[in-house]
């Protein structure tokens, strides 16, 4: 039983730094993005086609996500790490104020604001405006919790809060398989802004609903016929 749980726990490691090099590598693709958006090409990458669009506030909001969204990623993979917290919970809160900050502040208002414009059209509009207020709602929880030192509940919130932050990563990989595999059906990208946040989200709840299950599962009690050999046992070991 040890082994199997040092195996699952080695399996787990390994599956913690795979994904976080993949968040790493998504972000850093973000960022090298932005020679496209400063100034904005429109001819090519997230802005193709977007010259209408780009007037009013929405370049400021755009400027906002793009900035702050790989900050609360890179900020959320060292808050989520147990080693980072442990090493000093002082840069802990201070790292986690900042990232909630900027995640409440700057990145959900302006997924918010960038939602009606989704070029997926109104299904993935409303995907993308329940996914904003869902993270806000999160990282709010989290502040909350953590205020009041429930730190198991702070734990889970932020965990859901940056679950749906890297929702970003999972529609970029969700695009590239589509690619790969020739699907140009108009109904994938609709439904991909939908599941690459409510898939992954309804995975961590059902693991913290096993976990709680394990938690509240009664120790194992000796019956009546194993507690009379033991009895005996000790009995005979004493005379």
């Amino acid at each position: 039983m040890a082994s199997h749980r040092t195996r699952l726990a080695r399996l787990m490691g390994l599956l913690g730094i795979v994904t976080g090099v993949l968040i790493l590598k998504v972000t850093a693709n973000i960022i090298s993005n932005y020679a496209n958006y400063y100034p904005p090409n429109f001819h090519t990458g997230f802005l193709q086609g977007r010259e209408r669009d780009f007037q009013g506030a929405y370049p400021v909001a755009f400027y906002a996500h793009i900035v702050s969204g790989p900050i609360s990623l890179a900020l959320g993979l060292i808050l989520v790490s147990k080693r980072a917290r442990a090493w000093s919970p002082r840069w802990h809160r201070i790292l986690g104020w900042i990232s909630a900050a900027c995640v409440l502040f700057l990145v959900t208002p302006s997924g918010l604001w960038m939602a009606r414009y989704a070029a997926s059209g109104p299904i993935a509009s409303v995907a993308l405006a329940t996914l904003s207020v869902a993270t806000a709602t999160c990282v709010a929880m989290g502040v909350y919790f953590g205020i009041k030192r429930r730190f198991a509940a702070h734990r889970r919130w932020m965990w859901r809060c940056y679950i749906l932050l890297c929702s970003s990563v999972v529609l970029r990989l969700m695009g590239g398989l589509a690619t790969v595999f020739g699907v140009t059906s108009p109904w994938y990208d609709p439904l991909a802004t939908w599941l690459c946040w409510l898939v992954p989200l309804a995975g961590f709840e059902r693991l913290e609903r096993m976990n709680f299950r394990k938690r509240r599962r009664p120790e194992p009690t000796l019956s009546h016929n194993n507690s009379y050999l033991l009895s005996s046992n000790t009995h005979s070991i004493s005379s």
